[in-house]
């Protein structure tokens, strides 16, 4: 299994499997910058060009060599995460999404998947999301398979659906009671058992100002990673990944202090409590670099 943080992932393009620029951005011939791609057969096609991005990915896999792009492939159905595992070369990606990941087929990804070092990133879209109990128990599955998880998600946009709303480009998803809420729980569910999460898709791909915010957002909330729907947002994301020099420093004092608590700028630090996050910043300064 490849060792990756998911700091490295920055931002995933999106990308449709029967894209025309499928092979140019996978084999890094366009957009060097980028760090992960999504190679999508879920949502971003119909079912009748499901065929032709089973064959794109084929072809696909016969030319590609593995660089410093990450690359994870997200499947319509457990049905075509099996056929994707049967393809020759399938090796050479770091990685699946797991669409619609719920209490009905939790298991039946992870027997697929448990004799591979495939890394995943299951994506909770459905009616877990409205319902704590429910998170609890998914938490207490990935906690079972959690060497191979490298990040959780949630789908943004069908949580929206099933709530019969619809944001603008300048409202952040946070700043809606019902959101909120549901967004919160599901932070402190997974985060606190030590899973990362990625952010939502921002829809509005012209809007760089209201992307910078919703990315500055993320942030704030503990989000990290960002799944991208045009390639002008690569370089976006990786500004506002950088760490500021004030940033650094505080992180370098906390990771080598050998004092328990100290005084850290007119504040109280604790080594103990405060390691983990410092301990991001300082892997965000080396990947991305300091303002």
């Amino acid at each position: 299994m490849n060792k990756i943080n998911y700091i490295e992932l920055g931002a995933t393009l999106f990308i449709s499997a029967t894209h025309k620029d499928l092979e140019a951005v996978v084999c890094r011939n366009k957009y060097p910058q980028l760090k992960s791609v999504l190679i999508d057969t879920e949502d971003g096609i119909n079912s009748e060009s499901l065929d032709a991005a089973f064959k794109a990915i084929e072809k696909l896999l016969k030319i590609y060599e593995k660089k410093k792009l990450i690359v994870f492939i997200r499947p319509r159905n457990i049905v075509a995460l099996e056929d994707f595992l049967e393809l020759k070369n399938i090796n050479k990606i770091d990685g699946f999404i797991l669409p619609k990941f719920s209490l009905s087929n939790a298991q039946d990804y992870f027997s697929l998947l448990k004799d591979y070092d495939f890394l995943v990133m299951p994506s909770i879209e459905g009616e877990e999301l409205f319902n704590q109990n429910s998170l609890y128990e998914l938490r207490t599955l990935l906690l079972q398979n959690r060497e191979n998880i490298l990040l959780v998600r949630f789908g943004l946009e069908d949580m929206l659906r099933q709530l019969k709303m619809k944001r603008s480009c300048e409202e952040s998803i946070f700043d809606f009671s019902a959101t909120s809420y549901i967004l919160g729980g599901f932070i402190s569910t997974f985060k606190s058992a030590g899973f990362a999460i990625s952010g939502g898709v921002y829809p509005c791909f012209k809007d760089d100002d209201g992307f910078i915010k919703d990315v500055k957002r993320d942030l704030k909330e503990g989000l990290f990673s960002k799944t991208i729907i045009h390639p002008r947002q690569i370089k976006l994301t990786n500004e506002l990944y950088r760490v500021t020099k004030e940033e650094l420093e505080d992180a370098l004092e906390i990771s080598q202090n050998s004092e328990a608590v100290f005084n850290q700028n007119d504040k109280m630090a604790e080594v103990v409590t405060m390691k983990p996050q410092a301990q991001e910043i300082l892997l965000r300064a080396e990947v991305y670099g300091v303002v």
